[in-house]
């Protein structure tokens, strides 16, 4: 299990950059892919209150959850702060629905061709492995 949760310090990153979704005007147009960094990037130009907001759920969780853990499995933490850690991990989530909703509502509107990219199979993977390893070492207690 630790070296699983140690993979994840490596699978985070990777995710962020990865394309999420391909995204373009009309279908006629070419498409732009959308990764985490791309999308905050563009948020920060927009919306810096929203932004902040995403980037503690898209990239500060994740990763605060995943260093907890690893302290906890090599001793350096106490247990007593796993409650807290597995949450950080549920926060991770929002995210992921939060992109599956947008998808939704863009592809309703019809002007919009949205096309699921494979960075985010690989960012909601990170995000469930995550919990799967919190579950197991909250088990394990």
């Amino acid at each position: 299990m630790k070296y699983v949760n140690l993979a994840l310090l490596i699978l985070f990153p990777m995710a962020w950059f990865a394309p999420l979704i391909r995204a373009g005007l009309l279908p006629i147009f070419g498409l732009d892919e959308i990764s985490v960094v791309t999308g905050l990037q563009s948020l920060w130009g927009s919306d810096a209150a929203l932004a902040l907001i995403v980037t503690f759920f898209a990239v500060f969780a994740p990763m605060l959850k995943t260093l907890g853990l690893a302290l906890i499995q090599f001793g350096l933490l106490s247990r007593a702060v796993l409650p807290v850690v597995h949450g950080l991990g549920k926060l991770a989530m929002a995210d992921i629905f939060l992109i599956a909703l947008y998808i939704v509502l863009v592809k309703g509107i019809g002007l919009a061709t949205v096309e699921v990219a494979w960075g985010l199979y690989l960012f909601t993977g990170c995000i469930l492995l995550s919990l799967w390893v919190s579950w197991r070492v909250e088990a394990a207690q």
